[in-house]
Formats: C-alpha cells, sequence, structure tokens
C-alpha cells in the first residue's frame, strides 16, 4: 500500500517556474513507477511525465518535453516534478500517481494516486 500526498502547487505567472511535490508512504516505494498527471477544468487527466523506480528512465509527454522535469528520491520517498517557462495552459490538478507497470503513460495503470495540487498560472 502507498499514501502520495502532493505539495507545492500554486499560482505563478506566466514564464515563470514553480516545483511540485509528491510524498509517499510505504518502505517499497522504490519498486514504483511515479507519474504525475494534470486535469485542467472540463478536460480528460493527461499524461505528464513519470520516472522509473530507480530514476533510470524518465517519460514526457511529447508536447512537455524541454519544459518539465521529473525527478525522484527514494531516501526520502518523494517525487518532483519541476515545471519551467509556464505557460496559461499548464494550468491544472497537478496528481501523483505509483504504480508496478510497464506502461508509464497509461493513466489506468496505476494504482495509486495522491489527492492533487492546483497550479494556475496567469498571463
Amino acid at each position: 500500500q502507498v499514501q502520495l500526498v502532493e505539495s507545492g502547487g500554486g499560482l505563478v505567472q506566466a514564464g515563470g517556474s514553480l516545483r511540485v511535490s509528491c510524498a509517499a508512504s510505504g518502505r517499497t516505494f522504490s519498486t514504483y513507477v511515479a507519474g504525475w498527471f494534470r486535469q485542467a477544468a472540463g478536460k480528460e487527466r493527461e499524461f505528464v511525465a513519470a520516472i522509473s523506480g530507480s530514476g533510470g528512465v524518465t517519460y514526457y509527454a511529447d508536447s512537455l518535453k524541454g519544459r518539465f522535469t521529473i525527478s525522484r528520491d527514494n531516501a526520502e520517498n518523494a517525487v518532483y516534478l519541476q515545471m519551467n517557462s509556464l505557460k496559461p495552459e499548464d494550468t491544472a490538478v497537478y496528481y501523483c500517481a505509483a504504480g508496478r507497470t510497464t506502461e508509464a503513460l497509461r493513466r489506468s495503470s496505476y494504482d495509486y494516486w495522491g489527492q492533487g495540487t492546483q497550479v494556475t498560472v496567469s498571463s
């Protein structure tokens, strides 16, 4: 069982940066793929980025490559998403997820989800 708690969301101006964090419970967190998804108002939840259990492999949504960076610290049971050059269209609730999956981009392959953290980018 894994519990996930996101933090670090907030209001930022376009062009700014923000880092959101996900704190995980459980001694086996390093065996889980961790992912970030986001859901804008009225839209489907979409994949943002994922990272393997060891942190050696990362995946990104094509549209976000170069602006967003996912990382993890297994000693701290934490996953991070660094977001740079933010745009108003990045406004969404950002969710952390974890799963023992070989399909890191697929939302349904994750077993555990956090409650989300709101990121708002003003123009």
